[in-house]
């Protein structure tokens, strides 16, 4: 309630001190953005709100990161929609922040901006053979079976070897291995992207092994990614029962935490039921615990290419405050396979002007307030500067945890609009500025408008095929359709 009279008044207190709108940017139109857009539209009654976005297509990971045999998670597109059909709201695809506008311009035509643009790059391990043929990021192959215009052409070779090793058992890793195993025809009624569809169903992967460097009650997925990869009909899964043993620090961690004891029991009820040997053919999902990867192997017959993982074997160690590390154990062994997978994290990319912290990967910032640096002093505040997302927080969480992220972000730029609306004693161009600068740099944006035209047409070829859309996958084809 308090919150709530805190940002009544000021909005209040904007409009009095400013006949001016109040001209806001949100960069990125993932759900961070578009829950922003959302949360300014209804508490400043006099915003202006403009979303711009690289890509042609709005919707961020929501069209390109959830898993196309999970449309329930996609409804939210009608929600964010809604906002993007709002009067004082506007559209600006394959508009990007660096080339076609600079961070700096935004600042000088917005009263306030937030970038929401995400996590568009992958970590690293740093380790040797990590750039050899056959290794891929997790980002790179989610975006491929997704039809994200940026991986049309990645081409994984899913045909000649019958072994991938992911590295990583978040939900975004078993999201991969289970496209990698689930039957194509299920994945055939889905908004998959229809190279990717060919692909794997003229796959060869037989055999998935997802690796973690810690035990299964660190396990980083959540019960119901678990419980539906488990649920792959005629797979054979493989625990090793000794990899279950709990220590009593385990123990610990399972009673003070209700999903990672659902993920354990879920694990240990899938090691002693089931056949432990698979039938000729049959499709096998392999979850290997207490493994780091030390390098990658290279193979003799095709050079340049991955031919297995060396890992080494780990124990967990505490290091204080309750929390326990991986660290190795001095013991290895080799892992055969002909596709890697890295599901180890995303990483957000810094522009000109920002500052980032890239140990973290974050922008530095307190409730969404940029800082000027990494220092964390509080007072040294970047003025009508703001993130949300995983801009702000790493790339953690669900969906819906980006509402909660844009809310506090929000409220900041409400407690902070009384100092920006005495400052502003000359208005600022916003939306005006931007059409001006884009039209005399030659930048074709898309609107929300030519957007449903690339709506229209892939749930149109869609229906040919009985899936709830053919995606548009490359540059070319979306922009097409958008200019038609």
């Amino acid at each position: 309630m308090a919150i709530f009279q805190a940002r009544t008044w000021l909005c209040r207190s904007f409009s009095t001190l400013s006949s001016h709108p109040l001209h806001v940017c949100v960069v990125g139109s993932g759900p961070a953005g578009f829950y922003t857009a959302e949360k300014m539209l209804k508490a400043h009654q006099e915003a202006e709100v403009d979303i711009i976005d690289r890509l042609p297509t709005p919707f961020g990971l929501v069209r390109s990161g959830v898993a196309p045999d999970h449309p329930e998670t996609k409804i939210v597109i009608n929600q964010f929609s809604r906002v993007a059909r709002h009067d004082r709201c506007s559209f600006f695809g394959n508009v990007t922040l660096g080339s076609s506008v600079s961070l700096l311009e935004l600042r000088e035509l917005y009263h306030v901006v937030v970038l929401a643009y995400g996590a568009e790059s992958d970590r690293e391990l740093g380790i040797p053979g990590e750039d050899l043929v056959g290794i891929h990021s997790a980002r790179e192959f989610v975006w491929w079976y997704n039809g994200h215009p940026d991986c049309k052409n990645l081409d994984p070779d899913l045909k000649n070897t019958d072994t991938a090793v992911i590295l990583g058992q978040g939900n975004v890793a078993l999201d991969i291995a289970r496209i990698l195993l689930r039957p194509a025809t299920e994945l055939a009624t889905t908004d998959i992207a229809s190279h990717a569809l060919a692909a794997l169903e003229e796959s060869s992967i037989r055999k998935v092994y997802l690796v973690g460097r810690r035990g299964p009650v660190q396990a980083a997925c959540t019960a119901k990614e678990l419980r539906e990869v488990l649920g792959i009909k005629d797979l054979c899964i493989h625990l090793q029962e000794a990899d279950l043993l709990k220590t009593p620090k385990d123990e610990e961690e399972i009673k003070n935490n209700r999903i990672q004891r659902r993920v354990y029991e879920l694990l240990s009820k899938a090691a002693t039921t089931g056949p432990s040997h698979p039938r000729s053919g049959q499709r096998e999902l392999h979850f290997v615990f207490f493994r780091k990867p030390d390098r990658f192997l290279e193979s003799d017959e095709k050079r340049g290419h991955v031919s297995g993982v060396h890992f080494e074997k780990t124990v967990l160690k505490d290091v204080g405050d309750g929390k326990r590390i991986a660290v190795g154990t001095g013991k290895f062994e080799d892992l055969e396979c002909g596709m890697v997978l890295k599901s180890i994290g995303y990483k957000s990319v810094p522009v000109d002007g920002l500052p980032f912290d890239h140990q973290k990967g974050v922008v530095p910032n307190i409730r969404g307030r940029v800082l000027h640096d990494t220092s964390g002093d509080p007072t040294l505040l970047e003025e009508g500067l703001y993130v949300c997302g995983w801009l702000k927080r790493g790339p953690t969480g669900i969906i819906a945890t980006n509402l909660y992220c844009a809310e506090e972000t929000v409220v900041s730029i409400s407690e902070d609009l009384n100092l920006l609306a005495s400052k502003a004693s000359l208005p600022k161009p916003g939306r005006e500025g931007l059409l001006h600068l884009l039209d005399n740099r030659n930048v074709k944006f898309v609107q929300f408008s030519a957007w449903e035209k690339i709506d229209s047409t892939e749930t149109m070829l869609g229906s040919l095929k009985n899936k709830p859309r053919d995606k548009l996958t490359t540059w070319e084809e979306l922009l097409k359709v958008a200019r038609e």
